[in-house]
């Protein structure tokens, strides 16, 4: 193999196969990523068995084709601490040469044919998609609610379920449960899966990370136990979860019996944060106190203090007092703007509180008893 490639494109295409490397591994192989070049491009892969990842890069010199295994983290420290525009890389037997004008490297790895093999998109002309900016929220708004240290695997991960042209990620540790909706398109007739599709949540980490502009298209391939994901050059390739996924419609609170209370994200979060400020590990509630156009957020523990924070609400009806987890609420306010309403749907201390949008989103969460047990 033997090629010049632009220093810049390639540490950028690097960098985001690099994210799906183990930086630890029994196989020491995978702590490699593999560069094959052919017909004037680079297609890098990585991947850790569960997960893969294969980047495009077009517009490269290949003056020999062939393919090597690099180790991610010097491959990595040369691509960055380089000054150079243009690198020159050779592979000859048991090494790698990678020139630029004023440094030289010589870097050894594994034989590129025992590395194991990362697929391409499965089938382009038969496939679901959606804008990149949909799937990132779709993942955003549910992935934190996700108990990824559950026996319960399902519960390790967020469900994906596709109805005509909706889609649904719902993420949930069976304490609290988040779910958000999205438009969804279809090319051809797309393959839908007998099972639940549950993606691991490291999976959608990863997911999240490699999604570039909002408005760029998103192919998505769904199996038995793989989903694939393809955005422009880029393909992403994960195992799914095993199991069955909690019935999620059956916790989403009714209308029936409760009080909507219209609120804004920025003031909200700024009251938790401060109620906050004498919770601790053993006692983590807050009480949300609504009366008479007014919200007070109230706690108090043994070991600490008390805490009260005022904040004036469109509410006049009767009294209400839930208990909450101060993180809870805190993890879903982090996953909204300042600016955004939201509506509280709850009916006494003793139900589940319904946090939800306009957009499709909708959190659950289960209250606390009234002395603030965990």
């Amino acid at each position: 193999m033997k090629l010049e490639v632009k220093r810049e494109d390639f540490l950028r295409v690097f960098s985001l196969a690099a994210t799906v490397a183990p930086s630890r591994s029994p196989k020491a192989i995978l702590q490699n990523v593999k560069i094959h070049a052919s017909q004037g491009q680079l297609t890098i892969t990585a991947t850790d068995t569960e997960v893969g990842i294969r980047v495009v890069l077009n517009d490269v010199e290949v003056n020999q084709e062939g393919s090597v295994l690099l180790p991610v983290g010097r491959l990595g420290s040369v691509l960055r601490e380089s000054s150079d525009e243009t690198l020159k890389i050779e592979a000859k037997q048991d090494k790698t040469i990678i020139r630029g004008r004023n440094s030289r490297y010589e870097l050894q790895g594994p034989a590129a044919d025992e590395f194991p093999q990362v697929n391409e998109f499965g089938d382009t002309e038969n496939c679901f998609q959606m804008p990149a900016g949909t799937l990132r929220r779709l993942i955003h708004r549910t992935i934190f609610a996700t108990d990824t240290e559950s026996s319960r695997y399902a519960l390790g991960g967020v469900m994906l379920e596709i109805n005509d042209h909706t889609a649904t990620m719902v993420g949930t540790d069976g304490r609290r449960l988040a779910k958000m909706e999205g438009t969804i398109g279809r090319l051809g007739q797309p393959r839908s899966p007998s099972t639940m599709t549950i993606i691991p949540a490291k999976s959608a980490h990863l997911i999240e990370r490699m999604l570039g502009d909002d408005d760029a298209i998103v192919k998505i391939l769904l199996g038995e136990n793989e989903i694939q994901i393809k955005e422009g050059n880029t393909v992403f390739s994960s195992r799914l979860v095993e199991g069955r996924f909690p019935k999620w419609r059956d916790v989403i609170p009714s209308n029936q019996n409760t009080i909507a209370i219209e609120l804004l994200v920025g003031p909200m979060y700024a009251a938790l944060r401060q109620a906050s400020i004498v919770t601790s590990d053993e006692s983590r509630g807050i009480d949300f106190h609504f009366e008479g156009g007014e919200l007070v957020l109230k706690s108090s523990t043994s070991e600490v203090g008390s805490s009260e924070v005022k904040l004036p609400v469109t509410y006049d009806g009767p009294p209400i007092i839930i208990s909450l987890d101060n993180r809870y609420m805190a993890d879903f306010f982090r996953a909204l703007s300042a600016e955004m309403t939201f509506t509280l749907q709850v009916e006494n201390s003793e139900t589940a509180a319904y946090c939800h949008m306009t957009d499709g989103y909708g959190y659950v969460v289960m209250p606390l008893a009234r002395d603030h047990a965990a």
